[in-house]
Order: structure tokens, then C-alpha cells, then sequence
């Protein structure tokens, strides 16, 4: 679309007639969400990799207590948690998912914090680690069990959870994850897996918390997920689920796997790239994408999370401000990742610990933090609470006025034609970003 073309504003009617269905049937609480995304291993400075038994260090997931005010001020609703449940090394690796870690304090931290969000009106989303489990699950042993035909009476309840085959050595074999052969996969195919995800995410809603990431969704049948999400449903209608799809059809796998919303990579990366490359063809042409998206699911968006290396480290602080712009004026459910609301910085490695850098230790509380984050913060409580005032931007689609390589001015409407703001974004001279509403007024102005 060129700036010459006439936007649905001005022609009188809405962008579409049904662009804003999926947003009117997400529960109200995932409708005004912003959550702040937290890696608890990391926040808490648990040991990672233990040379011996793992032990709890002095603070579990119930120190994100004295951090609740400090998640509130910057303006999100809720906490979305990387996992929790108990794991031999870096929480992917899970050995009981019915069990907090015990280096985060045990159920009992999990109870103290979710009574704590309660009372202040925020919720959990919770990281289900469903496509595999670590080494020493008893599932993965019932498996070897089976096949070494010395299976136990308590090995009964993990049978079947994992398949095992025998090597030409007559030895078990697995499938495992991407590669990882300390991460066994789950054996998707089987009912019985189906019924204990089920039961896992279960347990944790009736216990406090309101919805769900699925970890490596991408890897698991969408039929499983079909099965398996019902059931969760019958009794937790409210719940959101949104599952981890680095690249695919994203519509597809909402539709055929009856999650409610997954990933939106792509959006992730074309902020990053375009903003890197001083392209901002590649921006406008996800952004087209995204619209797409938008008439049929309301994605999970991001430009951070514990997985990348920090948008910072990538862009710069300037450039990192423009892009929380627009994060938080595009159609999605948004996530800030830890630290990025204070500037910080870490590169992904790809190497053993090469993690650690983007999954730092917090302080004991936000006082303690340098001042040095402070513009970064408000920054972020700016465009967050600019977000805020704006509910209907979760579903609004773009159309760019000025399209340059290095700069981008686009209007965010509404999906009943009401209401839109413009966002201007310059690279030069300077990193810049203006936002004003439909009457000229500026909602927001970062000079570089």
C-alpha cells in the first residue's frame, strides 16, 4: 500500500469485518495482558549445573514477591515464568513436573508467590516442558525397564510415557530432542501421554496458576495437542495457551492444535533485522504478514526473551527503544523479558553455558539495582502505559504512510475503523520515534 492509498478510517469503515473476533474471545485478562517474562533459575542465581545433589540457595521462586510492585509499576499484568518444575540442570531437562525445583524453594515458594499475585490482581503463566523430559524421569527408566524386561511395580504409572528401542547391541535407544541425548522425547502417539500433560497443566491451573507456554510446541503433533488441551478446557475455560512456533504456518498450527495463540518469530526478528540493516522493507513486509495473522489468531509477541541474545547487545539501547515502539503499538499479546526494562545486555552462544549471559541473577530487591537502567525503565513504563490507554491496539492491524529505508511512518487502526495512532521511526541522524493519535497529539516522542 502506498501513501497515497486511503485507509479504512477515512473511507468510513472498519479494516474487516471479522479482524476483531479472535481478540473479543480471549478472557479479559489475557485482553489488557502485558506480562513480564522472568527465567526463575537465573533470576534466583541457582546453581544450573550441580556437580552434586541440587540444593536450595537461599532464595526460591517466592522472591519475585518483593518484586511484584516493581513488575506492576512498569505496567504489566502478570508474570509469564520459564520453568519451574523440578529439572536436573537448566529446567528443560524435567524430572517432575508435579514439584516445584527444589533450588527454587519447592511447592510451597510456588503457593506463597501465586497467593502474592492474587492479592494484587496480577497472574502466572506457566513454561510446560512437554515435548521432552530429562534422562533420569521415571518415565525414561520404566522405558529401559521395559525393554531390558526388568520392569518394576513402580514403574507401572511411566509406562508407555516414553518409547524406548533396542540398538544392535540390544541396548535402549531414544528419540531425543533436536539432538540434546540428555533430552528424551515424550512418545506423542500414545493416550496415556496425552492424559498426564493434561493432568500436569491441570494440577498447576487449579493451583493458582491462569495459563500456559508450551515449550518446542513446533515439535510436537498438532493432533496432540487437539486431544490433549480439551480436556483442560472441560475444566479451566478461561485458561490461555500459547505454544512455542518458531517458523511454520502459524495459523494452521493455532487452528489444527486448538491453542489459543503461538510465538509470533517472525515479527521478532524482522524488528531486529530491519532496525540492524537499516531496512525497513523487511518491517512493512511482516507487518503486512502480521494483519494476516491478526483476522485469525491474537499472537504472542516479543522482541526478547531467554532464548536470544538480548535486544540490546543486537540493536543498542537507542534502536531497542524504537523497537518496544513497536512491540507495543502492533496487534498481539506482549511480553517484556527480564532485564530489557533496565538496558541490559547478554549474547547467546552457542556452547555449554552459553545461556548463562541472557539468563542473569537479579538482585534481592529493585532497590538494589544501578541507576543506570532508569531511563530504560521509564522508557518502558511510557510505552506500556501508552499501551494501556490504547486496549484496542491488541488487535489493530498497520498500513505504513512512508516507507524508506531508514525511515517508517505507519498508522495502527482499530478494528472497528474508530480508532489509530501513527508511529514515525527515524535511524538517522539519530534513532527517533514519535507517536501521535488521529488528531496530531503526541502520545509519545524519543529524540535518540
Amino acid at each position: 500500500m502506498d501513501a497515497s492509498s486511503v485507509s479504512p478510517i477515512e473511507a468510513g469503515h472498519p479494516a474487516t469485518e471479522s479482524s476483531g473476533l479472535p481478540a473479543e474471545g480471549l478472557p479479559s485478562w489475557v485482553r489488557h495482558g502485558i506480562w513480564w517474562h522472568v527465567y526463575p533459575l537465573g533470576f534466583v542465581g541457582a546453581d544450573i549445573r550441580p556437580s552434586g545433589p541440587r540444593r536450595f540457595g537461599g532464595r526460591g521462586l517466592d522472591s519475585l514477591i518483593d518484586w511484584l510492585d516493581y513488575a506492576r509499576d512498569l505496567g504489566v499484568s502478570g508474570l509469564l515464568l520459564g520453568p519451574i518444575f523440578e529439572s536436573a540442570t537448566h529446567g528443560y531437562d524435567t524430572l517432575d513436573h508435579m514439584h516445584v525445583d527444589v533450588r527454587l524453594g519447592g511447592d510451597a515458594a510456588f503457593d506463597r508467590l501465586a497467593e502474592a499475585c492474587d492479592s494484587k490482581g496480577m497472574h502466572l503463566i506457566l513454561d510446560g516442558v512437554f515435548n521432552h523430559v530429562g534422562r533420569d524421569h521415571p518415565a525414561v527408566r520404566a522405558a529401559i525397564h521395559e525393554i531390558e524386561g526388568t520392569l518394576r511395580p513402580d514403574d507401572e504409572p511411566w509406562r508407555g510415557l516414553v518409547h524406548a528401542e533396542r540398538d544392535d547391541q540390544g541396548r535402549p535407544t531414544f528419540a531425543v530432542f533436536e539432538g540434546h541425548d540428555g533430552l528424551v522425547d515424550l512418545d506423542h502417539g500414545n493416550p496415556k501421554t496425552m492424559r498426564y500433560v493434561a493432568d500436569v497443566m491441570t494440577h498447576w491451573l487449579d493451583r493458582g496458576a491462569s495459563g500456559w507456554r508450551l515449550d518446542a510446541a513446533y515439535s510436537i503433533p498438532v493432533g496432540f495437542w487437539a486431544e490433549t488441551l480439551p480436556k483442560v478446557r472441560d475444566k479451566h475455560p478461561c485458561t490461555w495457551i500459547f505454544g512455542e512456533v518458531i517458523h511454520g504456518d502459524y495459523p494452521g498450527i493455532v487452528t489444527g492444535s486448538t491453542m489459543d495463540s503461538v510465538t509470533q518469530y517472525e515479527l521478532w526478528k524482522s524488528i531486529r533485522h530491519s532496525m540492524q540493516t537499516a531496512n525497513f522493507f523487511e518491517l512493512d513486509w511482516n507487518l503486512n504478514r502480521h494483519n494476516g495473522f491478526l483476522d485469525q489468531f491474537i499472537p504472542q509477541t516479543f522482541i526478547g526473551n531467554h532464548d536470544v541474545t538480548r535486544i540490546a547487545s543486537e540493536i543498542g539501547p537507542d534502536m531497542a527503544v524504537l523497537a518496544l515502539a513497536v512491540l507495543m503499538t502492533v496487534g498481539g499479546v506482549p511480553s517484556i523479558y527480564y532485564g530489557d526494562e533496565q538496558g541490559y545486555t547478554g549474547i547467546k552462544r552457542e556452547c555449554l553455558g552459553g545461556d548463562d549471559d541472557i539468563r542473569p541473577e537479579f538482585p534481592d530487591f529493585p532497590a538494589q539495582l544501578s541507576s543506570l537502567g532508569s531511563a530504560m525503565y521509564r522508557a518502558h513504563q511510557d510505552l506500556i502505559g501508552m499501551r494501556r490507554r490504547h486496549p484496542w491496539l491488541i488487535a489493530a492491524h498497520t498500513e505504513h504512510t512512508v516507507l524508506e529505508n531508514t525511515r517508517y511512518s505507519y498508522r495502527s487502526i482499530s478494528t472497528d475503523g474508530l480508532h489509530a495512532i501513527t508511529v514515525d521511526l527515524t535511524l538517522t541522524p539519530a534513532p527517533s520515534v514519535t507517536i501521535t493519535d488521529r488528531n496530531g497529539r503526541r502520545l509519545y516522542s524519543f529524540p535518540g
